[in-house]
Formats: structure tokens, sequence, C-alpha cells
């Protein structure tokens, strides 16, 4: 009867303790659940850009990975861009803003795959006037064959882009557009099909410089040897 009694009066003292306090302590979840939203509207450009780019997107990049770097990235970028209230999105609105914020994301990393194949169409067109055609080899990131002076030369222009930090650049660079198309803002489609364009004529260009001095001294190399088997037979 004494601990029956004793546990009563615990239980009143706690009960007018919270009323004269108001809320019990800890975390609202409320806060939480805006916190979570917009978190994951941040993340969104960000995640779709890993998955899409050459480097980060690649087979050889876990799946862990490159979600930890795009949750760690959405924090970046809640605490540095403003980031609407999702509560005054509705149902349509929401799904609108998801699917631009993975729009923009895919099309900056499909501009620089774009960008970076420029080495595989040079490879591809030295490997095929050299005669090493032949030498081909899965590639883990397309899937199809490719020639190994392709993957010789993507090797070393990834080295190039890592080591000249690149890939900060290309970071910083999907931060600023948070400037230019906010989170909830319909981006400007003709800009995407510009950017698109123009870096595959950017593509085309990078390729032949690279390829033109090696077809070049291999049309030399070329004119000599006819030049000698056609002077001297025996030869």
């Amino acid at each position: 009867n004494r601990s029956h009694r004793l546990a009563e009066q615990m239980g009143d003292l706690a009960v007018s303790n919270i009323g004269s306090v108001g809320t019990l302590p800890g975390i609202n979840l409320q806060f939480l659940l805006e916190l979570l939203a917009g978190l994951f509207l941040a993340s969104l450009r960000f995640g779709a850009f890993l998955v899409a780019s050459p480097f980060f997107g690649g087979s050889s990049t876990p799946l862990q990975v490159r979600i930890i770097m795009g949750i760690i990235l959405g924090v970046a970028v809640v605490n540095n861009v403003p980031i609407p209230d999702w509560q005054s999105f509705s149902a349509l609105t929401v799904i609108q803003v998801i699917i631009t914020e993975l729009a923009i994301g895919i099309g900056s990393g499909l501009i620089l795959t774009i960008w970076f194949s420029s080495a595989l169409l040079a490879g591809e067109k030295i490997a095929s006037s050299a005669g090493l055609g032949f030498a081909a080899q899965v590639d883990p990131d397309s899937g199809g064959q490719t020639p190994v002076v392709s993957k010789i030369f993507s090797i070393f222009l990834t080295v190039l882009f890592l080591s000249w930090n690149g890939h900060l650049v290309v970071l910083r660079a999907i931060l600023d557009t948070y400037q230019f198309m906010p989170v909830g803002s319909l981006p400007n489609i003709d800009a995407l099909v510009a950017g698109g364009l123009t870096a595959a004529g950017s593509m085309f260009f990078a390729a032949a410089i690279i390829m033109l001095p090696i077809t070049g001294f291999l049309v030399a190399i070329n004119l000599a040897i006819g030049v000698i088997s056609r002077s001297s037979p025996q030869m």
C-alpha cells in the first residue's frame, strides 16, 4: 500500500511538472521533418550529378560512396543556399521540383561526360588508323568494346582532371547553379539544350586536336615507306 501511494504521488508530480512546463524535452518532430525535407531537396541535384558524371558515376565508385557524398554535399547546400519550405509546395509542385532538380543534375553530368568522350573518340580514330582497332577490351563504364588506346587516353585525361583539381571546380560550378536556378524555379530549357550542343561540338573539336598530330605522323610514315618501296624495291 505504501509503495502504491508513493507511485501515485510520483505520477501526480510528473503530470503537474508537464502541465507547468507545457512540452516534453526533446526534438520537435515538425522541425525534424522540415530538416529532412530540406536535405532531400538539396541533395537531389548533386546526387543526380554524381550518378551521371563520368568519374563520380563510374562503376569503380561504389554506390554507397556516391550516396554519402550526395548527403554531405546536400548538407553544404542547406547551410549556404536558401531552400524553400516544403509545406509551401502542393503535391504536383513537389513532383515538378523533384523532376527539375534531377534534370539539372543529370544534364550537368551528361555535359561533362560528353567532354570526357573526346578522349575516347580520339583513341578510336587513332587505333583504326594505326591498325590497332583489334586490340579492344570491355569497358566497365560503357559496357561495350573499347580500344585499348581509347582507354589509355581516358585514364590519362582522368589523372589530369584530378591532378588539376577539376573535380573541385565542377562541384563548385554545380553549387553556383543554385544562384541562377534556385530550388523550386523552372530552368531555362533552351540553355540546357544549348549547353549540350556546345559540349558535343567541343567534343569533336578536342578529339580532332588530340588525334591530328598522331594521324599526321602516321601519314608521314606511310608516305616515307611508300617512297622507299618505290625507289628501291629490294629494301
